[in-house]
């Protein structure tokens, strides 16, 4: 099992070596750090333009590869990550941002996730009736929503909700209250209710997507001789759904799960941008705007580190599931 898990670990550096260096490269063909120089008013001579630039590793008179290979340097011997186009440093926004994605993306993906397979097992238990005709209504409903659509609709719900108590008790602004922060008690109950309604706006997809899958295989499952004489041999019929049933149908979920993380991080941009959320997506959309090479390909690192959190979580479930990935 060792020998897997490091075969696949190392996969999965390759694909965030070529990842990250494809991202850095597209920005670095596509993006014009000048652009910030035109609208000033005097605009600032050439030369000084092409200094700065050069400093910050942007120059597009500079070769691609050549700015790729010092970023590059820059994070495998100090883990440097370079200068915005602004002048600052990249590991100060970069280490303040990740945890607000963080957050994001793994309270809604953990949600999504167990909600969604816990749905669908039902819906597949109960096939054909009213449940799973509701439950499968339900679905495609939400599936058929954009995210960024299904963000803002549940605004309204929320404001609703706050007025029944006649107070915010659910906030749909900002991370926390301003002039709040840290991690008091209060802070913590503070942050918690700002952390509701994002969450559930990418925690719903996730919850339809994976019971449309969960009930498909369920099915496939349902009627296996190998659950027929698991009843057979005395078990009662939920612990033969739950122990072996549910635990093989899991088993091709773990593909969906690893990919589905990293297409959190797309629904995540439109969320951070609506609810007021200071994260590594509103960051990628604002780097993009201001033609910011050097972040653009840390927002692209990011994503590529998801790639091998979710893939290496993948592997460790199959391995929990799957007697035979634990014997090879």
């Amino acid at each position: 099992m060792l020998g897997f898990l490091l075969r696949r670990f190392a996969n999965y550096l390759v694909l965030i070596v070529i990842a990250t260096s494809f991202g850095y490269l597209l920005a670095a063909s596509t993006l014009n750090p000048r652009a910030k120089y035109d609208t000033m008013q005097p605009r600032p001579p050439e030369a000084s333009i092409s200094q700065t630039l050069s400093n910050l590793n942007m120059n597009p008179a500079d070769p691609k590869l050549d700015r790729l290979g010092r970023w590059a340097k820059g994070i495998v011997t100090g883990g440097d990550f370079g200068k915005t186009i602004d002048n600052k440093p990249i590991n100060e926004e970069f280490g303040r941002r990740i945890w607000v994605s963080l957050r994001l993306l793994l309270i809604g993906t953990i949600l999504g996730s167990v909600v969604g397979v816990a749905v669908g097992a039902y819906s597949a238990i109960n096939q054909y009736r009213w449940s799973d005709h509701t439950i499968t209504f339900l679905s495609f409903v939400v599936i058929s929503i954009p995210v960024f659509v299904l963000a803002v609709a549940l605004k309204q719900p929320a404001i609703g909700f706050n007025g029944l108590f006649g107070t915010d008790v659910l906030f749909i602004q900002g991370e926390y209250q301003a002039g709040g922060g840290g991690w008091s008690g209060a802070a913590i109950l503070d942050r918690i209710q700002h952390l509701v309604v994002p969450t559930l706006s990418l925690a719903l997809g996730l919850v339809a997507f994976y019971s449309r899958y969960q009930r498909a295989t369920m099915l496939d499952v349902l009627g296996s001789d190998f659950l027929r004489t698991a009843r057979a041999k005395g078990l009662r019929r939920r612990q033969a759904l739950v122990k072996h049933g549910l635990r093989t149908a899991l088993i091709p979920m773990m593909t969906f799960f690893s990919y589905q993380f990293v297409l959190m991080f797309v629904g995540a941009i439109f969320t951070e941008k609506i609810f007021g959320w200071h994260g590594m997506g509103e960051w990628f959309i604002d780097a993009i705007g201001k033609n910011d090479i050097n972040s653009v390909g840390a927002v692209v690192f990011f994503s590529a580190i998801l790639v091998l959190i979710a893939g290496m979580l993948a592997d460790l479930a199959y391995a929990a599931l799957d007697p035979r990935v634990r014997a090879n």
